[in-house]
């Protein structure tokens, strides 16, 4: 046996030379794998720069060195990168998604629940999207809430003041116009919970519409996040 059988640590071999190279191989899988932390999850080939300890998730039509290892997550090492092929329960934090995923099916899958044997899926998962205001009426905001979610809140907060005549504004969705609420304030930190009394469950994909109170919207900038219920059938 020359590696570890959960996390492929390497292991001293009987009258190995220069056995310090094998042990230092082996802390930095273990440093980078312990309370893993993944850099990112998408991209398609290694970085520029980078750190040695840093992780990513090596999609799986990546190029450059990391060609080969898809599914392979990468640990940066000595200006190189030691690849270990995760195992089916892993979990680790996508620092640029802001999110914990687990692996399996070959996949990181965010926002798990709960799992079954066959790879049903309970998942609960937040989307955001920042929503720079066009001047006029009633707008659509680009954060897409997924056919079959059960919605469970609608949340925003205005990170640049909204400006033109309108004394305040409401977020809602097609033919709902208020559903996650109405009346907030136009100034800069005037936010939305969106908390929604029954979540309700979407067959079709729907976007929240931002509408202006009292006038029409000019310009400004609001933060925006759906926070949703969904499901994956068993293999």
């Amino acid at each position: 046996m020359s590696n570890t059988a959960s996390l492929g640590l390497p292991l001293i071999q009987p009258s190995q030379a220069q056995k310090h190279v094998t042990v230092n191989e082996a802390l930095v899988r273990l440093d980078g794998l312990a309370h893993l932390v993944l850099r990112s999850r998408s991209l398609p080939a290694p970085p520029v720069t980078f750190a040695d300890g840093d992780c990513y998730a090596v999609p799986s039509a990546a190029s450059g060195v990391w060609f080969g290892h898809g599914g392979d997550v990468a640990i940066a090492s000595g200006g190189g990168w030691i690849f270990v092929p995760p195992r089916d329960g892993w979990r680790g934090w996508i620092e640029d998604e802001s999110c914990e995923a687990v692996f399996f099916g070959g996949a990181w899958q965010e926002g798990v629940l709960a799992l079954s044997p066959n790879l049903a899926v309970s998942r609960f998962v937040v989307v955001e999207a920042e929503h720079a205001v066009v001047a006029g009426g009633a707008q659509s905001v680009a954060l897409d809430i997924p056919a079959n979610a059960m919605l469970f809140a609608c949340s925003a907060r205005v990170v640049e003041d909204l400006t033109g005549t309108a004394s305040a504004w409401s977020l809602g969705l097609g033919g709902e116009a208020t559903k996650f609420g109405t009346g907030m304030g136009t100034g800069a930190g005037s936010y939305c919970t969106g908390i929604l009394s029954q979540p309700t469950t979407y067959y079709s994909a729907v976007q929240p519409l931002l509408s202006p109170v009292g006038g029409a919207f000019v310009a400004g900038r609001l933060r925006v996040a759906a926070h949703y219920y969904s499901i994956r059938l068993p293999d």
